[in-house]
């Protein structure tokens, strides 16, 4: 039989998160991957583990890291996936190992535990829904505007992680594309003995001295508001001096906007038909039933 992959959340900050299931399957994997071995020799010596073997596998060596997994695995040995810190595949290695491993028909299992994401989302106060992980967006040129363009129309709670040495840019950057009004939550150190939380909108938030790595929770988009009936007559009129028939006019205009094609058309028969005239596409002994 071959093995399996695990992929073994570990603590972000405070080492009592490491959970007794992460204890046993380190303890009995075959191999252990890691982002530095130093710190997961740490973490292990912490939960009284030695392991078989530690490989690094970081942004660097994932790819290279693979025959020696898929290796181990054909021989009926396990493997596990740890980060510095949370849950491997989420911003850290382990996605590309993970669809490697399942491309050559092993199992790939987890062991759920400590995600930064997941805890600034719950304590942040914003709705937990529907949201959307940015990780950390990128740092400079048309690639940055455009994601952070896409995250300020965005409707969902948006979580995304920031650098210290970048963390006050990336606000200010969301000030110019958002506005000031948006709420958003900014937490660091999470689980760690200085955890802090700052609420605000985008106009008020002061994070002060950037320290440690960021957690930054936006409230999603508002929803555009409804257009009224002054808009909805604004644009039939429009259609109609186009020469549009109050059928087409209306469908024209409840398409652009998102309005009930029914409510368009009564609109513009109301505007195309006085008390003692019928609109220009019915005839007064049969009314047309509105599209």
């Amino acid at each position: 039989m071959s093995g399996t992959l695990h992929l073994v959340a570990t603590p972000i900050g405070n080492l009592g998160d490491l959970s007794p299931r992460a204890i046993e399957v380190l303890a009995a994997v075959d191999l252990v991957c890691c982002e530095d071995t130093r710190r997961t020799g740490r973490l292990l010596q912490h939960a009284g583990v030695r392991a078989a073997r530690l490989a690094v596998c970081n942004d660097h060596t994932e790819v290279s890291r693979i025959p020696e997994v898929l290796d181990t695995l054909a021989q009926g040995g396990d493997v596990a996936v740890v980060s510095d810190a949370g849950t491997p595949g989420v911003s850290d290695p382990g996605e590309r190992l993970v669809r490697a491993v399942l491309d050559a028909g092993h199992e790939v299992s987890a062991v759920p535990g400590p995600a930064a994401a997941v805890m600034a989302l719950v304590i942040s106060g914003l709705p937990t829904s529907r949201y959307v992980f940015e990780g950390f967006v990128p740092r400079s040129g048309g690639e940055r505007s455009t994601r952070l363009s896409e995250i300020a129309a965005e409707r969902r709670t948006v979580v995304l992680y920031e650098a210290p040495h970048r963390i006050a840019r990336t606000l200010r950057d969301l000030l110019e594309t958002c506005g000031p009004d948006r709420r958003v939550v900014v937490a660091r150190e999470l689980t760690k003995l200085h955890e802090e939380v700052v609420h605000g909108t985008l106009g008020t938030i002061d994070v002060g001295e950037p320290r440690g790595e960021y957690v930054v929770v936006l409230d999603g988009a508002a929803a555009p508001a409804a257009p009224d009936d002054q808009q909805i007559r604004t644009l039939l009129r429009l259609e109609f001096d186009r020469g549009a028939s109050t059928r087409d006019a209306a469908a024209s205009v409840a398409r652009h906007l998102g309005v009930p094609k029914r409510e368009a058309y009564a609109l513009a028969i109301g505007l195309q038909t006085p008390d003692d005239q019928t609109p220009d596409d019915q005839t007064p002994d049969r009314e047309e039933p509105a599209p």
